[in-house]
């Protein structure tokens, strides 16, 4: 059976982005995947501290709850990363998150190691994100740009994005006239696409 892991990297529980993604899971799992849901603000992930200890062998020294997120991301057919957006870049949860996965880029290109066994090709992500903001058009851009890095080296090709500016408070995501449908639909494309 596939595996859906989502990543919510909101500080806020139940926010406009926790929303929208676990509508995604929720209809992913009516199509008959197998879906997990990882709120990192409930983790302990310190940041990386460029140590470069994982240039020697592909492990992170720090001993947090960042290790077993590495065998969630190398075990997942589809991983949907969900952050609100912060002075145009993801939340600190999901960066610290993403820059832990150092040791991931060092076994593959330090250590020359595959991430994921040949018999598991194809592998998809998506990014979703909210924002206060309504008057910039890139407000999105800088977190797009570093959930597409971050998939490169976990060899997940980017989906696509379900984006949302003007959503400002909690709960604005509910006045939405098609955000939760559209997550829905994307979440059972998912279950047809296994």
């Amino acid at each position: 059976m596939s595996r859906v892991l989502g990543i919510s990297g909101s500080a806020r529980r139940d926010g406009n982005t926790e929303l929208l993604l676990k509508e995604l899971l929720r209809s992913a799992e009516a199509s008959g995947l197998e879906t997990e849901l990882v709120i990192l603000s409930e983790l302990n992930i310190s940041p990386c501290t460029s140590c470069d200890s994982c240039q020697k062998d592909g492990q992170c020294v720090i001993n947090d709850d960042m290790q077993p997120m590495y065998h969630k991301l190398l075990e997942a057919d589809y991983v949907v990363l969900a952050s609100p957006i912060y002075f145009k870049g993801v939340s600190a949860q999901m960066k610290a998150c993403l820059d832990r996965c150092q040791a991931l880029w060092s076994r593959k290109y330090i250590l020359k190691q595959k991430l994921v066994s040949p018999d598991r090709p194809g592998r998809k992500g998506y990014f979703i994100s909210t924002a206060g903001s309504t008057g910039d058009n890139n407000i999105f851009s800088g977190a797009i740009a570093t959930i597409k890095a971050i998939f490169h080296v976990l060899d997940i090709e980017y989906k696509g994005e379900l984006l949302f500016n003007g959503m400002e408070k909690k709960g604005d995501i509910l006045k939405h006239p098609s955000a939760l449908q559209t997550a829905f639909e994307v979440g059972t494309c998912l279950g047809r696409d296994a």
